[in-house]
């Protein structure tokens, strides 16, 4: 069985190609040509924490996989990342565990490529304005890989430490070629955007109708049991896409306020989802319709996007003789 560590994942897993390999991946979601169940999770309130599982089998890719994946939302990210993650493929023809690798920097990567698609399919071709909301793993995955699909030149970042955003800032601008600045707020940093990536553990919305300029994609990763990431009036006014109906609505921990509470209160009903990625990608539902349109991508996450990302680093790691072999028996 192959062992892969984080590092060793870091290196094997380029952006670019992932962000390929999850246009097949979320299209097969989509058609049910992938065997997604919904997670599962043992919680542990002492810390308002979970451990959720989340298999998955991507027969496009040849590649069947569990996650287990742990959020702890109190971690210092900067010491210990809030999400932790572990990874087991097996061998789809035989069921036999084939490799273990590291599944934090999957999840930090694959988020951050799959929102990089939605703005891919829904953003304007000409966005060159990105907000980063939040200062975390998923806030630098973002940055990264929003700027391979769109001209980014201006990049301003925000949080809920003003020390912490102005670090990050200076961190991006070291490995990016757009202008990173530091805001002052969530408001200042989305005013005039094109894009926003909401990246956050908020209980209070940080993206509110009224800071928000026309034609603005928002994605939006975020997830609190107590709260959301997006206000209500901006949920309503949007063209609001999804990776899965099934996963975005469903019960907590697989789903997410952001739509479940404006369906509770009877702002908007389930069918205000518009479309899925996949729907968007075989061309069953149209995208962006005019330039000052409002998009949403609110993602919760889905086992695909972990299968397509395992599938490239094992299959680059046999290529390149990395990782250790081990033997089970």
């Amino acid at each position: 069985m192959l062992v892969l560590s984080r590092s060793q994942v870091e290196d094997l897993l380029d952006v670019d190609t992932l962000i390929d390999a999850l246009v097949p991946a979320m299209a097969d979601l989509s058609a049910g040509r992938a065997s997604v169940p919904d997670r599962v999770a043992a919680l542990v309130p002492e810390h308002d924490a979970f451990l959720a599982a989340m298999p998955g089998f991507l027969a496009s890719a040849e590649v069947l996989m569990t996650k287990l994946v742990s959020l702890f939302p109190h971690n210092d990210g900067a010491r210990i990342p809030t999400h932790q993650a572990l990874i087991v493929a097996f061998d789809p023809d035989t069921g036999e565990p084939a490799a273990v690798l590291d599944g934090t920097a999957i999840t930090a990567a694959r988020t951050g490529a799959c929102s990089a698609l939605s703005a891919r399919l829904l953003a304007r071709e000409d966005a060159s304005v990105l907000a980063v909301l939040g200062t975390g793993v998923q806030a630098r995955s973002h940055a990264r890989a929003i700027c391979r699909v769109r001209p980014i030149r201006q990049i301003r970042v925000a949080g809920r430490d003003r020390a912490r955003a102005a670090a990050l800032a200076e961190e991006l601008s070291s490995v990016l070629e757009a202008d990173v600045q530091a805001a002052s707020s969530y408001a200042e940093a989305l005013d005039g955007a094109d894009i926003a990536a909401a990246t956050t553990h908020a209980v209070e919305p940080v993206i509110r109708r009224p800071w928000l300029s026309p034609g603005l994609h928002i994605t939006s990763v975020g997830y609190n049991p107590a709260g959301r990431e997006i206000d209500d009036a901006t949920v309503a006014e949007a063209l609001v896409c999804v990776e899965s109906r099934q996963a975005v609505l469903a019960p907590p921990p697989a789903g997410s306020n952001d739509l479940l509470m404006p369906i509770r209160d009877g702002l908007i009903t389930t069918d205000h989802v518009h479309a899925e990625l996949g729907e968007l990608i075989a061309g069953s539902k149209s995208g962006r319709t005019a330039p000052d349109q409002i998009t949403l991508y609110k993602s919760v996450g889905v086992a695909v996007q972990d299968a397509a990302a395992t599938a490239l680093v094992v299959a680059a790691a046999r290529e390149q003789s990395i990782g250790e072999e081990i033997a089970l028996q």
